[in-house]
């Protein structure tokens, strides 16, 4: 059974159709997944400046929402950077996190990714393959093979262009960090707003125009296939007139960064 609605299922246990706002969709919840929006700017779990993060975010919504006394658990088996927006899936018991690590590891995820680039694409659609080497200096795309690089791959389908920027469709086949940003720079198509490769201009919110848009999984006891679809959110650099701006979630996490000042 694939689960495609938005902003939550109708078999889902809960009737609660957002995360923490009104404007916060829910994707899929059960007792075994959770899987909410990103907003850009918000980190996907803690990390040394100990800003808000969307794992904590969702232990205190768990714990509310069910009145648990003590810790919640919630299992983070993937990650979006920091400036980018979309589907997020975290598991709820240990033995959903071990079931979906293994996915992701064996390459079963299907996930795909929305993306406005600078420039024009070599052709329409393609494959990129790639060795990307990481040392503290950052990451860059090696001219062959080495023993420090990771072979990284995608494709990629233009679904519209305006002037020289472009609206693509981006399937990973691997799962490196900043691999989309990485190989998009180095065709000389930077995501839009992506100053740390190579785009000319920031965005206002400092986010990126990338989008996990689409991600699906097994699930981790039933077997079937979970569809997570996100909406472009509002402010997204490229028109979309399917769904009314009300019906879309906001592009940057300060829209909901005052309501959340800290995690309680």
């Amino acid at each position: 059974m694939a689960i495609t609605e938005y902003p939550i299922p109708e078999n889902c246990e809960i009737d609660r159709h957002f995360f923490l706002d009104p404007r916060w969709p829910v994707f899929f919840h059960d007792n075994h997944l959770l899987a909410v929006y990103k907003p850009a700017g918000l980190l996907t779990q803690g990390d040394r400046t100990g800003d808000v993060n969307l794992l904590d975010l969702g232990k205190g919504w768990l714990k509310a929402l069910y009145d648990k006394p003590g810790n919640v658990f919630l299992g983070m088996v993937h990650r979006l950077d920091r400036p980018v927006a979309g589907v997020v899936v975290f598991a709820r018991t240990s033995k959903a996190a071990g079931r979906l690590s293994r996915q992701f590891r064996e390459r079963r995820v299907e996930k795909s990714y929305l993306a406005v680039v600078d420039g024009v694409t070599p052709g329409e659609s393609g494959r990129l393959v790639h060795y990307i080497e990481r040392s503290n200096r950052g990451s860059w795309v090696a001219p062959r093979a080495t023993p420090h690089g990771r072979e990284a791959s995608l494709r990629y389908r233009v679904l519209d262009r305006d002037g020289r920027r472009s609206l693509l469709r981006i399937q990973l086949e691997t799962g490196r960090r900043h691999q989309i940003r990485i190989q998009m720079a180095h065709t000389g198509c930077p995501i839009l707003g992506d100053l740390r490769y190579g785009a000319t201009a920031a965005l206002p919110g400092r986010q990126i125009a990338l989008l996990a848009h689409h991600l699906e999984i097994d699930h981790p006891t039933r077997g079937e296939r979970v569809v997570l679809t996100c909406p472009q959110p509002r402010g997204w650099p490229w028109p979309d007139r399917s769904i009314a701006d009300d019906d879309r979630p906001p592009w940057d996490w300060r829209t909901f960064g005052l309501l959340f000042n800290r995690v309680s």
